[in-house]
């Protein structure tokens, strides 16, 4: 049997002394891409933080590709994208992906290969400010493919585009997914879910007040709505809040 791409058991968050994650698990296959979907506030980047191991928690397990969650054998094995582009405005498209592989010490040839895969050929001497929104998260994914990563999470990586950028975006990951890199891509665009057609999908919420383990079917200000033709799986955020005072 293969090993899962990532292994999410007990998790619990705490942040600003808030309970953000409260026993969350999961199991992620490697050679998907696996869509996480949820409202602003719900712990989508807090869960990706955990999984790629920058985020404290306070209790549970987080395991990637085998290895605890932040081990250092993992930092090429794994690409991250947050939700704003991280890189240089004043340098170009290749000029950032040399930098970036002089970082990570990889092949000076995965700066074409990457250039390929989000093509981004005819800007590739262009200066980053000067891009599109849409380009400059192409140029944030070529960053993270460096490593010819087995696994990418990518942090809200088409909110706010245009509808054909993110389409173009989509068709990149799908295409990545077929060549057998596990993607977790996570969103708060309902429509977005449009784009899993066929792959897994992970859902989490805010719990209301006085919720004790609502699913997203059970939250009024999140619609409950399940894509026909996807697998769906949700994740249970247990945590429990005592409700207001009348």
């Amino acid at each position: 049997m293969t090993e899962p791409a990532i292994t999410v058991e007990g998790l619990r968050v705490r942040r600003g002394g808030d309970l953000v994650l409260s026993g969350i698990d999961l199991t992620i296959a490697r050679g998907r891409l696996t869509g996480l979907l949820g409202p602003s506030g719900s712990g989508k980047t807090t869960l990706m933080r955990s999984i790629v191991g920058v985020q404290i928690v306070e209790g549970g397990s987080v395991v990637v590709l085998g290895e605890p969650a932040g081990t250092p054998v993992l930092r090429r094995r794994v690409g991250y994208v947050t939700q704003a582009p991280s890189v240089y405005d004043d340098l170009t498209v290749r000029e950032n992906l040399r930098y970036f592989v002089d970082v990570l010490g990889a092949s000076l040839s995965a700066v074409g290969d990457a250039i390929r895969t989000v093509e981004l050929g005819a800007h590739k001497d262009r200066v980053v400010r000067t891009l599109s929104g849409g380009e400059r998260s192409r140029v944030s994914l070529a960053t993270a493919l460096l490593g010819r990563p087995e696994l990418l999470v990518l942090d809200e990586p088409t909110v706010g585009l245009d509808p054909v950028l993110r389409r173009d975006l989509w068709a990149t990951f799908h295409r990545l997914a077929d060549d057998g890199v596990a993607l977790l891509v996570s969103s708060h665009v309902m429509d977005e879910a449009e784009r899993w057609a066929g792959s897994s999908q992970l859902r989490l919420q805010k719990s209301c007040a006085h919720a004790q383990a609502n699913t997203i079917s059970g939250t009024p200000s999140w619609p409950s709505w399940r894509p026909s033709r996807e697998r769906t799986r949700d994740v249970r955020d247990r945590r429990s809040r005592p409700a207001p005072a009348a």
